[in-house]
């Protein structure tokens, strides 16, 4: 029997589920429309895709727009930690979105 003051060993014992921290979430996965996904061609002739984009930035009059001037913070800051310099954008391209 188990001494007041101790508790008694179990396997049932432990935090609760209220208590227990989030689990990761898996990697690659996407809450439906945090993100807009693109593929970004250079004018050397490289790609990069799937570059993530906060789907807030995106919509309105503007369009994908903003998702160019995102994506190009992001290249300037890449560029600087590297030493090399950002590239230029030809061209960007939703991912999934229909060719017009």
């Amino acid at each position: 029997m188990a001494s007041p003051g101790n508790l008694p060993k179990s396997f049932d014992y432990g935090p609760l589920i209220d208590e227990k921290p989030a689990m990761a979430k898996k990697p690659g996965t996407n809450p439906k429309g945090e993100f807009a996904f693109f593929n970004v061609f250079y004018e050397d002739g490289s790609q990069r895709s799937n570059r993530r984009v906060p789907a807030e930035l995106l919509g309105g009059l503007d369009g994908d727009e903003p998702a160019r001037a995102f994506i190009m913070e992001q290249d300037r800051e890449i560029a600087e930690k590297s030493g090399r310099p950002a590239l230029e954008i030809k061209n960007l391209e939703r991912v999934g979105a229909k060719k017009k």
